[in-house]
């Protein structure tokens, strides 16, 4: 073996080690929202953004970058746990130029959120149940959710969207606090 197939072989079980990595420690592997299921959710939020746009667990950019490109005039902010999505994501936002985009590697439970944001996600039914209590916790009102997949488990969705895909994937549409 090559010196560079001996790197590139290290490489790839670090990138490997870290999704396993990453996925332990969250619950759920870093995946992507459908170019459909990310047009769906922002159309679900105020046209124009009137606020900040806050991913909850950004993976690898799907989303963020649609949203910023979208709205340059407007805030959006991605928290991602797992390194490589999140590189992937900071290196997509500098080479696109997108200076209306932040991007955090750390862990959205330990953030406060503010009341003033649009929440949009694409957890797991354990994130969503743990969202759920923060959002009670910290007693966010009037703040926008919007889910991709998986609904908050104890509160009614102001609207459910059924995507015309393989899956009828389910938007759902929160404003918080639930009725």
């Amino acid at each position: 073996m090559t010196p560079f197939e001996i790197v590139l072989i290290l490489f790839l079980l670090l990138v490997a080690l870290s999704i396993v990595w990453s996925t332990l420690q969250t619950g759920i592997s870093p995946m992507m929202s459908s170019g459909k299921a990310c047009r769906a959710m922002l159309a679900e939020t105020e046209n124009p953004l009137v606020r900040p746009l806050i991913d909850l667990g950004s993976g690898w950019g799907t989303l963020v970058i649609m949203a910023a490109r979208q709205y340059p005039n407007q805030q959006v902010i991605g928290y991602e746990l797992s390194w490589l999505p999140w590189l992937v994501s900071v290196i997509r936002k500098y080479c696109l130029r997108l200076d209306n985009l932040t991007l955090y590697r750390k862990d959205f439970m330990t953030t406060e959120l503010s009341s003033d944001a649009i929440l949009c996600c694409y957890l797991y039914p354990g994130g969503m149940v743990a969202l759920e209590a923060k959002l009670k916790r910290e007693q966010l009102n009037g703040t926008l959710i919007v889910s991709n997949t998986f609904a908050l488990p104890s509160s009614q969705p102001t609207k459910v969207i059924r995507l015309d895909d393989v899956y009828q994937t389910p938007i759902y549409v929160y404003h918080w606090p639930s009725k």
